[in-house]
């Protein structure tokens, strides 16, 4: 059971280490061109676009986290509930949208134009495909990261502090940033953080709107200049800012936290607004699930309606099958692996099984194009030494019997998802009392006895919705499914990809809406649980 779980926790840091060999020991020439050429622009837009995501989701999803769990107005019990949908959007999917409507020949600047008779050239629109643009995308679909850790934590504070704050003459903007935001700190950074990285991850919705990024330097490097040195050293840089990212903010956080320090825990009465403010505070929360939700879905199935792909097809059945397959294989492996090193961790405490979960975790800092490139690079070379040496000895070719294959596939989304699939398992674990499995090992049950008998049934609720999210996350991932998806084996999301880029935006309607129509659901089951956990 040790040996098991220390070389899963292994696995997930082997692209990363391959990453690093592959970069030092590639030649630099073209790695010395980017650098003199494109990498000031990859790096600038990148951290303008993390800067922009970060202040955006931080802003938007604490508001509304704040708005509907201490204030009262019209429509708050609803909207609670529907502000975390966007979720279920990746981003690429609203950008395809988005362009559809606002793009020059796009209805609304067509009836513009109509109504004041306006030529091209006689007015200014906000260009949707640019960098700011891809920014509101990403804002609009990652900020229920923040929401939905943030409100939690608000929902758990007792109103001690809050209502000491206000008997010492406190306004309620005043204790709001001296008493609530402060409170509330480890769960921002902890929602802003899960937005960055899927930021820097991106390549969807950046390569649609034209913004020369990290991670599509990647793409471009490997495919465009056929150049895997290069894009390793690219890979290599964006995975030292994502780890530098995840330990920036581990540190910003340190030992925060917060404990009710009174003998009762006293639920605050939530204010109630009236007038123009309860009105602002109904817009306010009403506005990102229009934008982020609502709207893109009439968009798409208007879309959908006149582009004359059918579902119904033996291409796209083949399409849904490709992708239920691969997304069901991906979520079964990854939870098994990720509930054997929680289980480890839990029966044999100590720093090995501590740092195997922990090198486990990193994968989802890292960006789905650098986790690819981390497996393809040497299982490539590999394949091609084998199959070198059997020309040699016996004229036979093997080809590339690992690169290209489901397997390796599976084993990037293991290391991509791990985390997820942890951080599920071990919410389950902290309501199974630690004194249950202590009894059963002194009773004389090992390991294989004590899991499926005891641990597993207690948490099976936690593992069936790990495996839920990691579905619907690998129905999802663009960047890792590009680069390393077997020979004439293409997902939905590839299919919106390759449609998009085509500029056929209608047919890409349609796969997108299949994704979207999968997200839902684990959307659907954290605002359940969420909901569970509150209990008022």
């Amino acid at each position: 059971m040790r040996g098991l779980a220390l070389g899963l926790g292994a696995l997930c840091l082997f692209p990363m280490v391959a990453v690093a060999v592959a970069a030092l020991a590639g030649s630099l020439d073209t790695a010395l061109h980017l650098a003199a050429t494109r990498l000031p622009g990859f790096a600038a837009n990148t951290l303008l676009l993390v800067a922009l995501v970060a202040a955006g989701t931080a802003v938007l999803g604490t508001g509304t986290a704040w708005l509907v769990t201490m204030t009262r107005f019209p429509g708050v019990r609803v909207l609670e509930y529907l502000l975390p949908l966007p979720l279920a959007f990746p981003a690429y999917v609203l950008a395809y949208a988005y362009t559809t409507v606002l793009s020059h020949p796009g209805p609304v600047q067509r009836t513009l134009r109509d109504i004041t008779g306006w030529g091209p050239n006689d007015y200014w629109f906000p260009d949707v495909r640019s960098l700011p643009g891809a920014a509101v995308m990403l804002v609009l679909v990652l900020y229920p990261y923040v929401y939905l850790l943030v409100r939690a934590r608000f929902l758990a504070m007792s109103g001690n502090a809050w209502i000491a704050a206000r008997t010492l003459g406190h306004g309620p903007w005043a204790t709001f940033a001296r008493v609530s935001l402060p409170l509330a700190w480890p769960a921002i950074a902890g929602g802003v953080l899960l937005a960055v990285m899927e930021t820097i991850a991106d390549v969807g919705t950046v390569f649609h709107f034209g913004v020369q990024t990290f991670a599509t330097g990647i793409y471009q490097a490997w495919f465009s200049m056929g150049d895997r040195a290069a894009a390793a050293q690219l890979a290599l840089v964006l995975l030292t800012v994502a780890l530098a990212l995840a330990l920036a903010e581990r540190g910003l956080r340190g030992r925060a936290g917060f404990h009710n320090t009174g003998r009762r825990f006293e639920r605050m009465d939530p204010a109630r607004l009236r007038g123009p403010a309860a009105w602002a505070a109904c817009a306010a929360c009403a506005l990102p699930v229009l934008l982020g939700f609502a709207l893109p879905v009439v968009i798409l199935l208007g879309m959908a309606v006149g582009s004359g792909q059918d579902l119904l097809s033996p291409r796209y059945l083949r399409l849904i099958g490709n992708t239920l397959t691969l997304a069901g294989l991906a979520a079964v492996l990854t939870v098994i692996a990720a509930a054997i090193l929680r289980f480890n961790a839990r029966l044999h405490p100590g720093r090995a099984s501590r740092g195997a979960v922990e090198v486990a975790r990193l994968g989802y800092a890292v960006p789905g194009g650098v986790i690819a490139l981390g497996v393809l690079v040497p299982v490539a070379a590999f394949d091609n030494a084998l199959d070198a040496a059997m020309r040699d000895a016996f004229d036979i070719s093997t080809g590339l019997l690992l690169s290209g294959s489901l397997g390796l596939l599976l084993l990037a989304y293991y290391v991509r998802f791990a985390a997820v699939a942890m951080n599920a398992v071990e919410a389950g674990l902290t309501a199974v009392p630690q004194d249950l499995h202590v009894v059963a090992r002194t009773l004389g049950a090992g390991p294989f006895t004590v899991i499926p008998r005891l641990l597993l049934p207690l948490t099976a609720p936690a593992v069936l919705t790990a495996g839920l999210i990691v579905f619907v996350d690998v129905m999802k991932e663009l960047p890792a499914t590009l680069i390393m998806r077997p020979f004439d084996f293409d997902t939905l999301a590839v299919q919106a990809f390759r449609l998009a880029a085509d500029e056929r935006l209608d047919g890409a309607a349609v796969p997108s809406l299949v994704i979207v129509a999968f997200g839902l659901v684990p959307v659907l089951l954290l605002m359940r649980q969420v909901g569970r956990g509150v209990g008022r």
